[in-house]
């Protein structure tokens, strides 16, 4: 009897909530595009790093921490190959100057731009009697947050490539830009021509 009572008053007691970087909520954070809940995780989680335990794993993409999964992409690249500390240094400065400018938790932002910047229409070549002719298809869910990471991150290496602006700058005016919805950033501007591209092959 005292056990079961035991078990209860351990249900009842508050979860700690574990802050990313002891900063910011994840579980406040809300996901407004429905096809994209299932392929963006937000567990709490203090430092986003889940040291490859999902890398053996098919489609385990859609498990790994969002945040994890921006700090990877970041890492594709010829200055951050292999540093993942340097990659989660640039997204934690990034973070604090996206909620400095806009007073929003840095992870709605990052979340809302996602959203924004995947293509949901993409093409595809098919072969007909030898001849390749482009047809549109729709993005699966799971490859827009890919493809939106990906422009994001390119966007900001872009912008700080043989300029005085820091990375981690260009990554939160990127993601600012791309939350926003703003067609001058390059995230959305690659977006608009992947989409353009597949409705002239409709």
């Amino acid at each position: 009897m005292a056990d079961a009572i035991a078990a209860v008053e351990e249900e009842k007691k508050p979860e700690t909530v574990r802050l990313l970087f002891n900063k910011w909520n994840q579980n406040e954070v809300e996901i407004k595009d429905p096809g994209l809940r299932r392929y963006i995780n937000l567990h709490s989680a203090i430092v986003p790093h889940s040291a490859g335990k999902l890398s053996t794993q098919q489609f385990a993409k859609g498990e790994m921490l969002i945040v994890e999964r921006l700090i990877n992409r970041l890492m594709k690249t010829e200055m951050n190959t292999g540093s993942k500390e340097r990659a989660i240094r640039i997204t934690r400065e990034a973070f604090d100057i996206v909620n400095k400018k806009t007073k929003k938790n840095p992870v709605q932002v990052l979340v809302d731009a996602i959203a924004n910047a995947g293509p949901r229409e993409e093409t595809v070549r098919l072969k007909y009697g030898g001849i390749n002719v482009p047809k549109s298809v729709d993005t699966a869910p799971i490859r827009r947050v890919s493809s939106a990471l990906r422009f994001i991150t390119d966007g900001a290496y872009n912008a700080s490539h043989k300029n005085k602006k820091y990375v981690s700058e260009a990554l939160a005016d990127e993601l600012i830009a791309a939350a926003r919805g703003d067609a001058k950033c390059y995230s959305m501007t690659k977006k608009e021509e992947r989409e353009r591209v597949a409705k002239a092959s409709r």
